[in-house]
């Protein structure tokens, strides 16, 4: 294989991100058009970026986009589509050889699809008659045993609508793509601070004192964010610390390439003042170890006399739980934090001194702190440090779990969701005349657990691409075709939709940047930011094909067939005028989407209410609650004490955004045409007898009679802690066990997986 290994980047942005976006356009024939579309990218009157969700600012650059939204624009206009011609030509069993990348790269889907089982080709089919025998094939269906996918991008009011179609069906089945990344937020921050999602917006970022990441890609994940720390960094002077295995160039430095002097000296901007390579799984004991320093030097201050490092005030009005948790934060000990932090006391302590001199500090983190099996647990420890000096509803200070896919977090907003205390019953049942049901719903996980074991006959997505994002590829895949009936929503080709149950459709859709004309005119939708504002979004850009349906048509076309006059919902007026669909949310979320259609176009958009962002905490015990963690061991399932047995992380690369790839090249990594290899600590290679360049077989060590391995890993040295081992998603999902996931949260525990290497001769 010989994979091309370079010196990785040294800050993001630059030359490197502009050759990139010029290099994304020209490959998909519109260096022109895009060039024209990119100016109007996350602007007030423009479409919100189909990539990331980070916030979108009132006063936006001149362009107002990253490296990676660039892509995912180029991505979505191609001039490259997939006609009916392309089907006939190919088996979807040949078509299961090529890989994602390649299948993906092809172009648009132009018309809608259905599988012929005699020829295992994909065959045009008309739309009426797709909705027609989808719906009859539905309706004898128990309903529990259909489950309704949506990925992270459909907008709120696609999403409203697939919601109660789920639930006018009789289910709650509603898994989405934040189970497998965010849920360990939404389940952790309630319990802790009453609020599901972020307390901060972008003007929290001009009033900060210092920063805290965690596990988080910042230059590949949300690179808009880095403008707001150049900032911080240049105009205040605002320390930014990091924990996080790898040292990855945009929390290093960033070389803005808005900025013309800095294009042309080379001048850079350091991000992270410090920044401290926490091991895999070490994470919760890197934040004990900050909690402990912080409560022993309070303690030390009140014994001599000396101001408080602890907010004392805040903490005896607003929380609960204190005492407990800093007596087990006194006990704890320094052995066993470095242990598993991987860290000495003498970093950790340096990092909490910043903290501790900050008047507001922000806390920020990624799926680097819930893919862990003790994900939840991740995200109280950070409210635990927030709490300790109550830096939760002030200027500057807050949670800000960063967000990925576009509009994941607004789809739970509108209802999107498994778990029905979560649902506004009373207000469907006023407004459309039905008893939602009762029952808890599937997510992604035990979704995966019915197709095993074949008490889900259904499958609808709508978007994403399931089957590669979900863990335990080698069970998972030879179990859809057991499904009954497969179908997809989509934009372009996918290794989901080629896994294809006994009857399956492929239903392709309009791009958000694409025009979006229906009865009433061109339509507009919203979606939800990281940091929880409302924003308008309108495509600018000719569809690729006449054949194509906008999401919300598919989902009423789908409904009408399926539910039929069940309930009392005027599909056809919502799909003509979308804003009747925001008045419906509106009245189903009256104190979040007050005045929803007039204020979508705000600039900034318009925030929603959150509690504790004025320190009204929803939670059982009407107080913010500190946790104590269970374990420092994040990660139960890594066997102890043998050598042999290494964590694995699954990450993304530059040219990445979930499952999709938009190229071999990882340009901040430093590697070239090729997602085949595994990063080793050099010491690793040393102790296990490997070198640059072997060839290995990765395999899961699980005692459950399942073998999981990936083949084909070429190994490459790294700087990452000893023990540690990344390698690529979702290439390397087949090693995730479907049962390795966080507790509570069900997220899967992608960011440590315990794997042996053995070497291909």
């Amino acid at each position: 294989m010989n994979a091309k290994v370079t010196s990785p980047t040294s800050a993001a942005g630059g030359w490197g991100s502009a050759k990139a976006v010029g290099t994304s356009l020209a490959k998909e024939h519109v260096l022109l058009h895009g060039s024209a579309l990119l100016a109007h990218q996350n602007k007030p009157d423009g479409y919100m970026c189909v990539s990331c969700s980070w916030a979108k600012p009132a006063h936006p650059h001149p362009f107002e986009f990253c490296e990676n939204g660039a892509k995912a624009t180029a991505w979505d206009i191609t001039k490259k589509t997939v006609t009916p011609d392309f089907f006939a030509k190919h088996t979807c069993t040949e078509l299961l050889e090529w890989s994602d990348y390649d299948l993906e790269k092809i172009g648009r889907l132009t018309a809608p699809m259905r599988w012929n089982a005699q020829t295992d080709k994909y065959e045009e089919v008309q739309w009426q008659d797709a909705f027609a025998d989808i719906g009859a094939r539905l309706r004898p269906l128990a309903p529990d045993s259909v489950v309704f996918y949506t990925s992270g991008r459909a907008s709120l009011e696609t999403s409203y609508m697939f919601a109660l179609f789920a639930r006018l069906f009789g289910t709650n089945n509603l898994p989405d793509s934040s189970n497998m990344c965010h849920e360990s937020t939404s389940v952790g921050l309630p319990k802790t601070i009453g609020v599901p999602v972020g307390t901060v917006t972008l003007d929290d970022f001009e009033h900060t004192d210092c920063f805290f990441f965690f596990g988080h890609n910042t230059g590949t994940n949300a690179p808009r964010m880095l403008h707001q720390l150049q900032d911080a960094r240049d105009k205040r002077d605002v320390p930014i610390v990091t924990f996080n295995p790898l040292r990855e160039p945009g929390l290093v430095a960033f070389r803005n390439p808005q900025s013309p002097t800095e294009m042309l000296t080379g001048k850079k901007t350091q991000i992270s003042t410090q920044y401290h390579q926490v091991k895999l799984g070490g994470d919760t004991a890197a934040l004990a170890g900050l909690c402990k320093y912080l409560i022993e030097e309070d303690d030390r201050a009140q014994a001599e006399g000396a101001p408080a490092v602890l907010d004392h005030a805040f903490i005896a009005e607003h929380t609960h739980g204190f005492e407990s948790f800093a007596a087990a934060m006194r006990i704890a000990s320094w052995d066993e934090i470095e242990r598993h932090a991987g860290l000495t006391r003498a970093a950790l302590e340096s990092a909490g001194q910043i903290y501790a001199q900050a008047e507001a500090a922000m806390v920020l983190y990624g799926m680097g702190l819930t893919q862990h099996r003790n994900g939840v647990q991740n995200v109280q420890m950070i409210t635990n440090l927030l709490l300790l000096k109550g830096n939760i509803g002030k200027p500057g200070a807050g949670v800000c779990p960063i967000r990925g896919h576009s509009n994941v977090q607004g789809q739970r907003t509108v209802g999107i969701t498994e778990k029905p205390a979560q649902v506004p019953a009373d207000k469907l049942k006023s407004l459309y005349h039905f008893d939602s049901p009762t029952k808890k719903g599937l997510n992604t996980v035990e979704a995966c657990e019915g197709i095993l074991d074949g008490s889900v006959q259904a499958f609808i997505g709508l978007g994403g691409n399931f089957a590669r994002a979900t863990p335990d590829h080698s069970r998972m895949e030879p179990a859809w075709s057991t499904l009954g009936l497969t179908v997809s929503v989509a934009t372009k080709l996918n290794r989901s939709h080629l896994l294809h149950g006994q009857v399956s459709y492929l239903l392709p859709c309009l791009s958000r940047i694409e025009i979006d004309r229906q009865d009433g005119g061109e339509q507009a939708v919203s979606v939800e930011d990281s940091t929880g504002c409302f924003h308008g979004s309108k495509g600018r850009s000719e569809p690729t094909s006449d054949l194509l349906l906008s999401e919300p048509a598919i989902v009423a076309g789908l409904a009408k067939a399926t539910v039929g006059d069940r309930g009392t919902v005027d599909w056809d007026g919502w799909v003509a005028d979308y804003a009747l669909v925001r008045d419906a949310i509106e009245a189903t979320y009256p104190k979040i989407f007050k005045d929803f259609n007039k204020r979508m176009w705000n600039p900034g958009g318009f925030h929603r209410p959150l509690g504790a962002s004025e320190r009204k905490w929803e939670t059982e015990t009407g107080k913010a609650n500190f946790v104590v963690p269970e374990t420092y061991d994040e990660d139960p399932d890594m066997p102890e004490h043998d050598g042999s047995v290494i964590r694995l992380m699954t990450t993304r690369g530059d040219s990445q955004f979930n499952t999709t790839v938009y190229s071999l090249d990882d340009r901040f990594r430093g590697i070239k045409g090729t997602r085949k290899v595994i990063m080793l600590n050099a010491d690793d290679m040393l102790r296990l007898g490997l070198q640059e360049r072997d060839v290995v077989t990765a395999s899961t060590v699980a005692h459950d009679g399942y073998t999981r391995q990936v083949k084909g890993l070429e190994v490459r040295a790294f700087d990452i802690p000893a023990g540690c081992a990344w390698s690529y998603y979702p290439e390397c999902n087949p090693l995730i066990p479907l049962w390795h996931y966080a507790k509570e949260s069900k997220v899967p525990a992608a960011k440590s997986v315990p794997i042996k290497l053995h070497k291909q001769m």
